[in-house]
């Protein structure tokens, strides 16, 4: 059994061994360069900025070059003139040619292509929001997990404590029964709360390499289950949030604000782009072309023609049952709806931001108790083992003082991720999570 506990244990420490240390700056510049969903929302802001151009608004010509070639075969042609006379073929083939070079040109749409590619512009800056959106998501899972993985190996640490402790007590027990002067119950009772402290030990592990895998898929690495060991060995907190300052940002750079504000202009274009049908539009066709024609059976044998040609269209839509009026309506209640959902987002996010930094006070003030706890507890189990070794404490003593202390460890390391959770949160609803690439 000893032997098999010093397998599992070795094993255990083995998982914290890496050749190369990852700093919580390297892992954000790691994941920022190789993560899956950061590299497709680039490419999907790229394509937003692409078509953000006078061209895909309509402002430019199409020009299309053309050509073709035609012919009617005729097996029977005849021809009745009025003075009496005939002319009947047979087989008759008409032959034609073209080329030609065409221009197509909308010179005014009722300021639509104004509000096209304003609304384009309105696009490429939705693109760029929604980008910072989602890496400013990542990189708060991220600082999270890299803590959640400091915490699972000091709550590692903790349980290999425990064991240590427990062996200890086990060591006493099993002495003490030797010479008599305590029940083999209390030696079994030891022995079983020394096998239940390594099997937690053993879970614990699970739990280690879980987070382990989390941080390495975040970063996308290639070995997903490698090893890797941090720089950072305690949970950093940053304790001196400001709440005014963090409000205020949150109200001006909230990314998920600032999208709901930009689903509003993009509103506002699209009314536009309705009332633009209340204008007449013109347009331009020109052209240069050649064409060539054939005859079989005519007084004329061939036709050519060569030059260019032309024309303005102007146009106006007068009734159209109604359709314009209705859609430029529910263009203006649409424009109420995202007024609406903007002013929802920010009162949820108002209601976010106060849960949050209600929860990060008070996890301040519990890390602040828990650790006057963990010192007395210390302190207690100091006295329990001592007075155990003396025979005037049980071993169901001594078990209850370590569990105090053990306990008193776990809430505070709880304690500590739990503000960490909070000052992360508060920074990326904030709009500051790109902070920690600092």
């Amino acid at each position: 059994m000893k032997k098999n506990l010093i397998i599992i244990f070795a094993f255990i420490y083995g998982i914290s061994y890496s050749q190369e240390k990852y700093t919580l700056q390297k892992c954000l510049e790691t994941g920022l360069e190789r993560n899956y969903d950061i590299r497709i929302i680039r490419n999907q802001e790229k394509i937003a900025d692409n078509n953000a151009t006078v061209g895909n608004a309509g402002f430019l010509p199409s020009i299309d070059l053309s050509a073709g070639v035609s012919g009617t075969l005729y097996n029977k042609y005849e021809q009745k003139y009025t003075d009496g006379s005939e002319t009947k073929l047979n087989d008759v083939l008409n032959e034609g040619a073209n080329l030609g070079l065409n221009l197509s040109w909308t010179i005014f749409d009722g300021f639509q292509m104004q509000t096209s590619y304003q609304r384009l512009k309105q696009y490429r800056t939705m693109g760029e929001l929604n980008t910072r959106l989602v890496v400013e998501n990542w990189i708060a899972g991220l600082v999270a997990e890299y803590y959640n993985y400091i915490q699972q190996i000091n709550r590692q640490s903790n349980l290999r404590y425990a064991v240590a402790l427990s062996r200890e007590r086990l060591r006493i027990a099993e002495a003490k029964y030797e010479i008599g002067a305590d029940s083999k119950l209390d030696m079994e009772q030891a022995r079983v709360d020394f096998n239940a402290d390594s099997s937690s030990l053993i879970k614990q592990y699970e739990q280690l390499y879980a987070s382990q895998i989390a941080l390495n898929r975040m970063m996308a690495l290639d070995n997903v289950s490698g090893n890797i060991t941090l720089a950072d060995s305690v949970i950093n907190l940053n304790l001196n949030l400001d709440e005014i300052s963090l409000l205020n940002s949150m109200q001006q750079t909230n990314s998920t604000l600032l999208l709901a504000d930009r689903d509003k202009s993009v509103s506002e274009l699209d009314y536009k782009a309705l009332k633009s049908r209340n204008y007449p539009y013109l347009k331009l066709n020109a052209g240069y072309g050649y064409t060539v024609n054939k005859y079989g059976a005519s007084s004329m044998e061939r036709q050519n023609t060569l030059g260019p040609n032309g024309g303005l269209t102007l146009g106006f839509s007068v009734f159209d049952g109604f359709n314009r009026s209705r859609e430029q309506k529910n263009a203006r209640i649409a424009i109420q709806n995202r007024q609406l959902q903007y002013e929802q987002t920010m009162l949820g996010l108002k209601s976010d931001f106060a849960t949050m930094w209600m929860s990060y006070q008070n996890n301040i003030k519990l890390i602040n108790l828990e650790r006057e706890n963990l010192e007395t507890a210390h302190q207690n189990y100091e006295k329990a083992i001592e007075s155990y070794r003396l025979g005037t404490f049980s071993g169901l003593e001594l078990r209850e003082a370590q569990n105090s202390l053990l306990g008193a460890e776990e809430r505070l390391l709880q304690a500590q991720y739990n503000t960490k959770l909070c000052e992360i949160s508060l920074l990326q609803i904030s709009g500051l999570a790109e902070e920690y690439l600092k």
